[in-house]
């Protein structure tokens, strides 16, 4: 089947589908679909890529907060791995301590320790997987560098939900805790 008898028998299914009579309308229709899902992907992913920026470049004294509060939605969720300090899952303003930047912003004195390299794995209209580096240093000079997956759910461009999951949390655990006790 020729590329154009495929593409008329998609456009005779869309207009079935949408009761429409005019396959040029169906398949304006299909483009105008798609261009919406791949604009509301694509602003998603910038809007997570802009979050990850305004963390790496924070000042551990003076968090850039106003810019991520717009680009967070008040009822947000974050989960974490509950075998880490600041484990279990927090909802907007109701934060439980210690938090994930009460326990790395000590350890990330410098840009090396808080870039995070975010790469976007997939996207969706409402989701983006990032892969990205979990840093810092101890007092006692000890490094850790590991990779965390985390899942974020975006609802028109804020983010609404983001869950971790940490390739080697005991590693992460045992960091912190050798850490803590320097």
């Amino acid at each position: 089947m020729s590329a154009r008898s495929t593409a008329l028998l998609l456009a005779v299914a869309v207009c079935s589908a949408f009761g429409i009579r005019d396959a040029k309308t169906a398949l304006k229709h299909g483009q105008a679909q798609q261009e919406r899902r791949v604009t509301a992907k694509e602003k998603n992913v910038k809007a997570l890529l802009e979050i990850f920026s305004l963390i790496e470049r924070r000042d551990p004294q003076h968090p850039n907060t106003q810019r991520a509060l717009e680009l967070f939605e008040p009822d947000v969720e974050f989960h974490w791995p509950d075998s880490l300090p600041y484990g279990g899952t927090t909802r907007g303003s109701n934060i439980k301590e210690p938090t994930w930047g009460a326990t790395w912003n000590p350890l990330q004195p410098t840009e090396t320790e808080r870039k995070m390299d975010p790469r976007v794995v997939a996207a969706s209209d409402d989701e983006v997987v990032v892969l990205w580096q979990q840093r810092g240093i101890s007092p006692a000079g000890e490094r850790f560098d590991g990779e965390v997956l985390g899942l974020y759910r975006l609802r028109d461009g804020k983010l609404a939900r983001a869950q971790m999951f940490y390739f080697d949390t005991e590693a992460v655990a045992r960091f912190l805790a050798r850490a803590k006790n320097q």
